[in-house]
């Protein structure tokens, strides 16, 4: 009996002891499993646990004194790294020194972040050469916002670390031409950008003659066009621009005095700062020299060019002075309804004397458009200006963009050789303009212009058609037009064949809705008006009438009768 309780017992002893293993044994995983989510600390050769704390210690008091003073932070952090080596440190042991340095590093910068207290908070590791440069472009970004902000000029210091761990402390001083107007213009010199002034007594402010002689580019925009300043001098003191009056494809426009004759207003056309359009300008200067001495007592309503110099790299031709153009005209005294019977008749045939004028010389304006015109401050003259597209009658070739597209002859289009007869179409669309209100032909491209012109006159002759260098881009081997829309489903361009053309519109309908209540000497203007325009738009430019019959036409010498 004895026998059977020892047995029991020290059966009961090993499976407690079975037991106690078994249970510290889980304990010790459980243990592990949590201690695995976070990296083992480094054993280190000759290094216990309270050295690693008091080294941890030391580190967070050296990375105090660098949020305080950050030009100490490169010497310690190069301190770090000689111990390191020294006491054989492998790169794994120095990479988990940097990531607790840099992981505090990132504390201290969430609570001090503002512009006002940034710091050098460069990385313990010399290796990460990018993340110091980064974080440096960052710093500076802050500095110049806070410049921005309180919009004042500020010294910008850099500090440059040399090889032997040493700060060095230079200020970049750059001297800036002119005064600058607003701290907007503060740049990083660091940066992707070109420079940054400094201190306030490095600004040196200089006058407008010497400016002038430095920043020559600061004169133009990108596109070449004279940057306008309201009381610029040019020409050696002669001539004060007062405003900007226009701008167009080849110059701006500005209405100025002449101080050497009594500060009379004149206008001055400068031209962009580019070499076609100043050979432009060259042509143009010719043919108004030709047309002013073919015109010498000005009675055929052509703009007098006065004189042309050179300023800053720009062409200026000097004109004498006018009101405003007739697009502004039409807008302020004749929208959607056209202008009174007499001032049609009277501007007409202005521009018709000014047309014969031109072919009697052989020039063709080849850009007659109420833009072109400019009339006086009376509203009694009208004056035909811009011939920086003119041409010789000997010098033109097929070219289907010749001419403002709701202003261009059909066979302008059609690649057909043209003449003075452009003009006469030009002159016959912008008369309609002057009588309605409105633009005569609206296409939205050549093709669409084809289509409009047919519409009113219908269908283009085939001989006519025959004879364009572009007709197989609107015509096919039927001489059947093809027009060019856009699918409605698809969204994208269609050809479609169309073989019956149906004139759909009546000029003197249009002419009669701008004529309320008209009376029988209305009726009869309206019938001349259209029979007149009839014969300047007809397709054939050679049964189209010359200026010089326009002029002969009832609609104009009835007004000069009466």
């Amino acid at each position: 009996m004895a026998e059977k309780h020892e047995k029991h017992s020290k059966y009961n002893s090993t499976r407690d002891s079975r037991n106690k293993g078994r249970k510290r044994s889980r304990d010790d995983s459980k243990y592990n499993l949590s201690e695995s989510k976070t990296p083992p600390l480094p054993i280190r050769h000759g290094h216990s646990i309270e050295e690693l704390m008091k080294r941890r210690e030391s580190i967070k008091e050296e990375l105090k004194d660098i949020a305080k003073n950050g030009s100490k932070h490169n010497e310690n952090s190069k301190k770090c790294k000689i111990e390191a080596k020294s006491s054989g440190q492998s790169k794994h042991e120095r990479f988990t020194d940097i990531f607790q340095n840099t992981k505090s590093i990132k504390q201290m910068s969430f609570k001090d972040s503002s512009p006002d207290n940034v710091q050098d908070y460069s990385q313990l590791d010399s290796e990460d050469e990018e993340s110091i440069i980064e974080q440096r472009r960052q710093q500076r970004k802050q500095l110049l916002e806070q410049l921005n902000a309180t919009e004042t000029k500020t010294e910008l210091s850099v500090k440059h670390s040399d090889d032997s761990g040493q700060v060095n402390k230079e200020e970049e001083k750059i001297n800036s031409p002119v005064e600058l107007k607003s701290s907007k213009n503060i740049t990083d010199m660091f940066s992707e950008e070109d420079f940054a002034p400094k201190k306030d007594s490095d600004i040196v402010t200089q006058d407008n003659s010497e400016v002038s002689l430095q920043l020559n580019d600061n004169w133009d925009d990108s596109e070449g066009y004279y940057n306008i300043k309201v009381g610029d001098i040019v020409d050696n003191n002669r001539y004060t621009i007062k405003s900007l009056l226009g701008q167009g494809v080849y110059a701006n426009v500005v209405k100025a005095q002449d101080n050497s004759r009594g500060n009379s207003e004149i206008a001055i056309k400068i031209i962009r700062n580019n070499d076609l359009m100043y050979k432009t300008g060259l042509k143009e200067i010719k043919f108004l020299k030709e047309v002013n001495d073919a015109d010498s007592e000005n009675k055929y309503h052509c703009v007098r060019l006065l004189t042309h110099f050179m300023h800053k790299g720009h062409l200026c031709l000097v004109f004498e002075a006018m009101h405003m153009d007739l697009r502004c005209v039409l807008k302020k005294y004749g929208k959607n309804h056209g202008l009174n019977a007499k001032a049609l008749t009277n501007y007409s045939r202005q521009l018709l004397l000014a047309l014969r004028l031109l072919k009697k010389i052989g020039i063709i304006h080849a850009d007659i458009k109420p833009d072109n015109i400019l009339v006086n401050e009376n509203k009694n003259i009208l004056k035909l200006c811009d011939f920086g597209s003119a041409m010789k009658i000997n010098d033109n070739e097929p070219t289907p963009y010749l001419v403002s597209r709701f202003y261009r002859a059909p066979e302008i289009i059609l690649g057909i050789p043209y003449k003075h007869s452009v003009d006469v179409w030009s002159t016959a669309c912008t008369i309609y303009e002057m009588a309605t209100g409105r633009i005569l032909f609206t296409g939205s491209s050549n093709n669409r212009m084809l289509k409009c012109f047919m519409d009113l006159k219908g269908r283009i002759p085939s001989r006519i058609i025959r004879k364009g260098k572009f007709k197989d881009q609107h015509f096919n081997y039927n001489n059947n037009f093809l027009m060019h829309k856009t699918d409605e489903f698809t969204g994208r361009e269609k050809v479609v064949e169309v073989t019956n053309i149906t004139v759909c519109r009546d000029l003197g309908k249009e002419l009669k809705k701008s004529y309320k209540n008209a009376t029988m000497c209305d009726e009869k203007r309206i019938t001349q008006l259209k029979d007149l325009l009839d014969k300047m738009l007809a397709l054939d430019e050679n049964q189209r009438l010359s200026a010089t019959d326009c002029l002969k036409h009832p609609f104009i010498q009835e007004s000069i009768q009466k």
